[in-house]
């Protein structure tokens, strides 16, 4: 079981990766809607896993990876895109995200992602 923090700016998004997260035995401790509120969290809560979206208001999920990395380099970091964020992608994992999952969610792709992330 891992602590997770689940990062996007849609409450509904959100709602949906906590419960395939619970579902898979996980606990999902803290949620933000944009970079900045996902870093503040970050520092505080120590998860061990977050889900970061890319595309958010205020602070992007990128630059939002790239800050908990520096902050915590042993950071695990999935990212979730839509499709046609290609380059996103690669500037995540680039900049230290683990793997990335596509929405709209699968469930067992993203427990696969997950469960990968934090061996």
């Amino acid at each position: 079981m891992a602590k997770i923090m689940v990062v996007d700016d849609a409450a509904f998004l959100r709602a949906m990766l906590k419960d395939i997260l619970v579902k898979a035995g996980h606990e999902v401790i803290s949620e933000a809607a944009n970079g900045e509120e996902a870093i503040e969290r970050y520092r505080k809560l120590r998860p061990d896993l977050v889900t970061m979206d890319i595309t958010m208001p205020i602070m992007e999920g990128v630059e939002a990876v790239k800050e908990i990395r520096k902050m915590d380099p042993t950071a695990n970091i999935v990212m979730c895109s839509a499709i046609g964020q290609r380059n996103l992608i690669i500037e995540a994992i680039q900049s230290g995200a683990k793997d990335f999952i596509v929405k709209p969610f699968h469930a067992s792709r993203v427990v696969e992602a997950i469960n990968k992330a934090i061996e």
